[in-house]
C-alpha cells in the first residue's frame, strides 16, 4: 500500500516556467516518492502526464525525451492497471459523487491502491472519499 497518489498535474509542474513554487513542490514531492516508494500513480495518470508532455507545453519534451521520463519517473510509481472492476467503480462514484467520469477514474485507482492521500489541484481540498483525502499540494 502507497500513502500517496499523485494526479498528473503534479507531474507536470515539473515542467512549468512560470510557476515556480509549484515546480518546487512537485519535484520535493516526486523526489521523495521514488525514494521512499510512498506514492503510487495509474495508467490514467502515465497517459495524461505524457500527452501533456509531448503535445501540450509551449515546447513539448522530445521523444526521447518522454521515452527517459516514462521509465525515470512514471514506471517507478505506477501501479494500477485499468480493469472492468476499476471502470465499474469508477461510474459508482461518478454517479454519487457527481465528478466527471476521468475525475472519478483518479479516484477510484487511488481507492484501488489502497492510498491515504490523493494529491492533486482539481478536486477539492480537503474532500474526504472513503477514507481518501484529497490534498492539494500547491495550495498556499
Amino acid at each position: 500500500m502507497s500513502a500517496d497518489f499523485f494526479d498528473s498535474n503534479v507531474f507536470v509542474y515539473l515542467f512549468d516556467e512560470v510557476a515556480h513554487e509549484k515546480r518546487r513542490a512537485a519535484e520535493t514531492l516526486i523526489r521523495k516518492a521514488l525514494d521512499t516508494k510512498s506514492a503510487c500513480i495509474s495508467f490514467q495518470v502515465v497517459q495524461e502526464t505524457l500527452n501533456v508532455l509531448t503535445r501540450k507545453l509551449a515546447a513539448p519534451v522530445t521523444p526521447a525525451d518522454a521515452q527517459r521520463f516514462l521509465q525515470r519517473m512514471l514506471v517507478p510509481l505506477w501501479r494500477v492497471m485499468p480493469s472492468q472492476k476499476l471502470f465499474a467503480d469508477a461510474i459508482g462514484l461518478q454517479g454519487r459523487l457527481g465528478f466527471g467520469f476521468y475525475d472519478s477514474l483518479i479516484v477510484a485507482a487511488a481507492l484501488e491502491a489502497g492510498c491515504t492521500r490523493l494529491l492533486t489541484e482539481d478536486l477539492q481540498d480537503g474532500q474526504r472519499i472513503e477514507g481518501l483525502r484529497i490534498e492539494n499540494p500547491f495550495k498556499a
